[in-house]
């Protein structure tokens, strides 16, 4: 994708210049004007690849749908016409959802303003309130910075009163969910507002609703985010802390599961926060206490066909796996097996095979007794099998020698059978090909026994030294 960018204005004009000056249809004229820029390194990605709809009798000038209908909802709301603002909220909604570039355009003509002030039109109207909220969910998906502080408190004021209501607290955290990705300010203001306890509060009012449990858990793991990058330091770790500590949310959310047995989406929801917020060694120990571990486990072998699932959680595992005495209770429930199969099972799945590299790997730390285990089990070769099946992922290459090393570190009589299995070639070609394998990549055929060349820069000198 292109790093440069031109406004909706420049596009359109250059539409239109294929369209008078060429004698261009309107569709090959949008096309040419695409390949042109996608040519020069532009970044299409927030405009909108349509031919404006004609000037009106009044001479206004050329606009996109997406803006007619901003248009018309603007005089909806002016007018206080609440069935035509009923209408108008359902039409832009739909154009909102349908691509980003539509969003942007609408957010960059004072969209936000205008739904805002639709939903405090709407205020004490039920089902006006939920297509409104259901707006501005629309309009804040990917522009977080459109919410300003009044519409943080309106959100916050909502889910409070409507705490009963499962479609309008849907709606609610649908929107703050939204405006809180990659928007750390957002966040740590939602936060000091007290969301987290009505986050935490859906889920046990509404614990029968897959949606409310499935929305609300993801928006407390987009708190514990550090995905701004326009921040240097986010309070990630703190809420993470505040959510377990002050909010009994590993709780709550391993309750929840104990509902929805049977939905893999919800449970696969749960699990992804679980990893989230696995930050402190007594958070682990409690996830496994609470009855956690065990329903991972379930999952991870009754959706063994479904990797979105299985990604999220050999990712859980990996995470309540930092701590030491929750490595013993994975191996004693079956894990090592489990996720061995996940990998063999979804070879071709780059992503799998990383987080479940990275599981073992994290058993195996400081674990010799697992190390047996995970060898006994095939661990080693479906890790070296993954390296084979991605050359080019480094994040794959990566997990795999910091498993090899781990398990070969303490005991060495792995090494050879290891070695047999290719692991030698393997290893040092990662170590070629990618820059960020080379530590982890020496490390382990330093503990293979492998002879290491090592090429270094110093004293202003090349020198090559044998370890």
């Amino acid at each position: 994708m292109g790093s440069k960018q031109i406004t909706q204005e420049t596009f359109d004009d250059a539409v239109q210049e294929n369209i008078t000056e060429f004698e261009m249809d309107p569709e090959e004229a949008v096309r040419e004007a695409v390949q042109q820029f996608e040519s020069q390194g532009v970044d299409l990605s927030n405009i909108v690849k349509a031919v404006r709809q004609p000037a009106s009798e009044n001479g206004q000038k050329q606009k996109h749908e997406i803006l007619l209908t901003l248009d018309s909802l603007g005089k909806a709301v002016a007018d206080s016409d609440l069935a035509e603002m009923a209408e108008q909220l359902v039409v832009f909604t739909d154009q909102c959802k349908e691509q980003l570039a539509f969003r942007y355009l609408a957010g960059q003509n004072g969209a936000y303003s205008v739904v805002f002030s639709a939903c405090q039109l709407a205020s004490g109207n039920r089902n006006l309130m939920l297509k409104a909220f259901c707006t501005l969910s629309a309009i804040l998906d990917g522009q977080p910075d459109l919410l300003d502080s009044t519409g943080q408190d309106l959100l916050l004021q909502t889910l409070k009163e409507y705490r009963e209501d499962a479609e309008m607290t849907l709606a609610g955290i649908r929107c703050i969910r939204h405006a809180c990705l990659k928007h750390e300010q957002n966040r740590q203001d939602f936060v000091k507002g007290g969301v987290l306890p009505l986050l935490t509060g859906a889920i046990v009012q509404h614990g029968d609703s897959a949606d409310v449990v499935r929305t609300a858990s993801s928006a407390l793991r987009v708190m514990t985010f550090d995905d701004d990058i326009r921040v240097p330091f986010g309070h990630a770790h703190d809420h993470a802390k505040m959510i377990v500590l002050e909010n009994d949310g590993l709780r709550v959310l391993i309750e929840a599961a104990k509902v929805f047995t049977d939905n893999s989406s919800v449970l696969s929801e749960l699990c992804a926060t679980l990893s989230r917020l696995s930050v402190r060694n007594e958070f682990c120990q409690e996830i496994v206490d609470l009855g956690g571990l065990n329903f991972m486990v379930a999952l991870l072998a009754d959706c063994i066909d479904h990797p979105d699932v299985v990604k999220q959680v050999l990712s859980a595992i990996r995470a309540v796996a930092g701590n030491d005495d929750v490595k013993d209770a994975i191996i004693n429930a079956g894990g090592t097996d489990l996720i061995v199969l996940a990998i063999s099972h979804h070879l071709a799945n780059p992503q799998i095979c990383e987080q479940g590299c990275a599981a073992l790997c994290m058993l195996a730390l400081r674990k010799p007794e697992n190390c047996n285990v995970i060898m006994e089990g095939g661990g080693a070769l479906a890790a070296l099998q993954a390296m084979k099946a991605h050359p080019r992922e480094v994040a794959v290459q990566k997990q795999a020698c910091m498993l090899i090393r781990n398990l070969v570190s303490r005991s060495r009589d792995f090494s050879q059978p290891i070695l047999e299995m290719g692991a030698e070639n393997l290893i040092t070609e990662a170590r070629a090909t990618h820059k960020d394998c080379d530590d982890v990549a020496k490390a382990a055929l330093r503990d293979l026994g492998c002879k290491v060349e090592l090429r270094e820069l110093w004293t202003g000198q090349k020198g090559s030294l044998a370890q």
